[in-house]
């Protein structure tokens, strides 16, 4: 079994975040994590803007909420 455990290298140190799942000696294996530097939010969001469909002859039906009837039985 595989358990991920989150930790900080320092100074030729790992010190771990949270407590490891066993006492006993086991094998582990350290992944370096590479920060990144955050890119700006309009980068972020793919797809399809809010809005942006508007008066392309697409609509919403009025009872779009509404519960399925497939699914009347389950209420």
């Amino acid at each position: 079994m595989y358990t991920a455990i989150k930790g900080i290298y320092e100074n030729g140190q790992i010190v771990l975040q949270e407590e490891p799942p066993t006492t006993k000696k086991s094998q582990v294996v350290v992944m370096f994590i590479n920060e990144q530097e955050s890119q700006p939010v309009e980068n972020l969001h793919k797809g399809v803007k809010i809005g942006s469909l508007a008066g392309k002859g697409y609509n919403i039906p009025d009872d779009f909420n509404e519960p399925l009837d497939d699914l009347k039985e389950y209420m």
